[in-house]
């Protein structure tokens, strides 16, 4: 009975996010509270530890250096350099653009952050270049979500602290982030690639006049940011990689146990603000508050589940009723019906992360298989209009006439072939673990 509560809660919560517009980890924590407190027995104090305060620091951390490349220009001049190098090539403008976003992303800009500035000069490029709306909308939105999902960048980093939490090892973790992060990259080229040499697509842009102003050099302070935010990625990367390659040197073991993202990210931005790279109200203003709210809100819920013993039925429920073989598919369907409606990072992904190990332990499947699929299954609907990424992109339409052209584009070509491509990504997938 309490297992069925916590499950309607968790509805109840995305529900009333979804009507009201206000924040769902608001509603989560309300929930977690009264049905923690006054249904399970739990004290105050049991749910306000239920709080997951590593994945915040985490992210906070992170977001506030990555905040001084946004707030100095230095993401908007990478954009604007990586693209112009695509002049002389304008059939692959697809391609450059979703790498520009892409890199941008896994500097540590963010998936909406990406998009809200990226989205606006893709549509620009398609006006000028002939290159179609729903393309370049595709292109713009598989590079934010790929470069998102870096190890080092921010939803990467949340995956990591989900599947630590759900009691996956550090170093596993980091092997599942990475191969979801590949994942998430071949996806994109497949589809962008049959797009562009498969279909008309690519012949009416070669055929364009398209025609690129250089962009002006980065200055100072956007020279060093870069140089910062790459110093910080090699230091985050080396040192698990390393333990992986050398697992028995005590040396690479002992600086890996001493590296944490977050804590450097913290030294990282003190470094960046005694160098003056940006104003640190500005800086910390462009920390995503809203989603670091909508995550830990909803894991405080997961957390009353778990204890409710929810994920544990659900978890037997699907071991018992689904063959091995299709439990990825499965899970890729469950998590893109639920993005259609909720957010991958705050709902979707903590609501599904932590049945992972019980279900792959109970019925022999590799875990990375699950939470890959989970994750592009969740981000295959992400560019229908009615989702983040497609109302994003409408929003940045020049004009109401290209809005209107672009809506059913998104709606019933871009969003089903996404969802296609992921359904036989996992397929594969399944067949090949």
């Amino acid at each position: 009975m309490m297992s069925l509560l916590v499950v309607a809660a968790i509805v109840i919560s995305v529900a009333l996010g979804y009507k009201t517009k206000i924040n769902i980890g608001l509603f989560a924590i309300a929930f977690a509270y009264l049905i923690g407190c006054f249904g399970m027995g739990l004290s105050p104090s049991d749910i306000i530890n239920m709080w997951p305060l590593k994945i915040f620091f985490i992210i906070f951390s992170v977001c506030l250096f990555y905040s001084f490349a946004t707030v100095n220009g230095t993401l908007e001049k990478l954009a604007e350099h990586l693209i112009y190098t695509c002049r002389a090539f304008p059939q692959l403008l697809p391609f450059a653009v979703f790498a520009t976003a892409g890199a941008i992303a896994a500097m540590g800009a963010g998936y909406y952050t990406v998009l809200a500035f990226m989205a606006p000069i893709t549509l620009l490029l398609c006006e000028r270049t002939g290159m179609s709306l729903i393309l370049g909308g595709m292109a713009v939105n598989y590079g934010a979500l790929t470069g998102a999902n870096f190890v080092s960048s921010q939803s990467g980093i949340i995956f990591r602290g989900l599947m630590t939490g759900a009691g996956i090892s550090e170093n596993d973790a980091f092997i599942n982030a990475f191969g979801i992060f590949l994942s998430t990259l071949v996806i994109p080229l497949v589809v962008i690639s049959a797009f562009v040499f498969l279909t008309g697509h690519g012949k009416s842009m070669k055929n364009s006049s398209f025609v690129a102003t250089p962009p002006s050099p980065l200055n100072r302070e956007q020279r060093i940011t870069l140089w910062l935010t790459l110093a910080m990625m090699a230091m985050v990367l080396a040192a698990p990689i390393a333990h992986i390659a050398l697992p028995d040197n005590a040396t690479v073991t002992f600086i890996n146990s001493k590296m944490d993202i977050g804590l450097i990210a913290s030294l990282f931005s003190v470094i960046a603000l005694l160098l003056k790279l940006g104003d640190e109200r500005k800086a910390m203003a462009s920390v995503p508050w809203s989603t670091l709210i909508m995550i830990c809100g909803v894991g405080m819920l997961i957390s009353v589940a778990i204890k409710a013993g929810t994920i544990d039925i659900l978890a037997s429920w699907i071991g018992s009723t689904i063959p091995p073989v299709l439990v990825p598919l499965v899970f890729g369907i469950i998590a893109a019906i639920m993005s259609i409606f909720a957010s991958t990072l705050g709902v979707v992904t903590p609501a599904l992360f932590p049945i992972v190990p019980p279900i792959a332990a109970t019925m022999g499947i590799e875990p990375m298989v699950i939470f890959i699929a989970i994750v592009v299954g969740a981000q295959a609907t992400s560019i229908s209009p009615f989702a983040s990424g497609g109302s994003l992109i409408l929003g940045s339409c020049t004009s109401e006439q290209s809005r209107t052209a672009l809506f059913p584009q998104l709606l019933f070509k871009a969003a089903p072939i996404g969802f296609v491509a992921a359904l036989v990504f996992n397929v594969l997938l399944t067949f090949v673990y």
